[in-house]
């Protein structure tokens, strides 16, 4: 399977219950088919500042705006592929720069070691890595997704993600994909990922549903969690 590395598309995010879900998977079945990675568990970590620069500035909802992380499906070891990744927003176009990576690699590098490759990506993301002064891992995000795309479309992509977790502690992607829930049971987020407008069947599918576009982001949600219990901690020591 080719691995792709270069992406430009519009993202749009929609948060469903599992009933939702069933329907319009009802809906447009004979338009779609599994992704080559079909069911499989994305785990992420999220490279940030001390301060918290990148998921801060993020919140903001800028015309500009960029994450780095680092990438699996599923649990990697020491020969396992990960991805190595740099994603920019600009005005509702989302453009990715993917470097695929051994994972003993990859540990290397965000540990300080040297570049492992001089392709025009990794000279991207390493030059960003760089520019954010102390940089490091500061979030572990999980989440089990369902991928297809479109039969007649490859570059439209639907993903429902299941499960969202995280965790701030082991921010190493070999020690699993465990964490604290913070997405309800009963719902998924849909992303719908394409490089022009949606089709016919999936804009009618989704008018016919009363499905509308929602904002949900896991990394800043996360961010937000466990800023606010240290604030409540705060308060109590200070009462106390």
């Amino acid at each position: 399977m080719k691995i792709q590395t270069v992406f430009e598309r519009t993202e749009k995010k929609y948060i469903l219950t599992l009933s939702q879900r069933r329907a319009l998977l009802a809906k447009i079945f004979e338009h779609i088919k599994p992704d080559e990675y079909g069911e499989s568990t994305v785990c992420s970590l999220y490279f940030d500042t001390d301060d918290y620069r990148l998921v801060r500035r993020s919140m903001e909802k800028p015309v500009y705006k960029e994450k780095l992380r680092l990438r699996s499906y599923s649990t990697p070891k020491a020969g396992s592929k990960v991805f190595l990744e740099l994603k920019k927003k600009y005005n509702g176009v989302v453009y990715k720069r993917r470097q695929t990576l051994e994972y003993t690699q990859a540990k290397e590098y965000i540990r300080g070691g040297k570049t492992p490759d001089n392709s025009q990506i990794m000279r991207e993301i390493d030059w960003s890595m760089r520019y954010y002064e102390g940089i490091k891992p500061k979030m572990f995000i999980a989440y089990d997704r369902t991928a297809f795309y479109s039969k007649t479309d490859h570059e439209l992509r639907i993903t429902f993600d299941r499960n969202v977790r995280f965790r701030t502690d082991n921010l190493d992607l070999g020690k699993g994909h465990y964490g604290e829930r913070i997405l309800d049971r009963e719902l998924c987020i849909m992303e719908i990922k394409a490089l022009s407008a949606m089709p016919l069947w999936l804009t009618e599918a989704l008018n016919e549903l009363k499905v509308f576009p929602g904002s949900f982001s896991k990394y800043g949600t996360a961010y937000q969690l466990t800023e606010q219990r240290k604030k409540s901690l705060q308060g109590g020591q200070y009462c106390a």
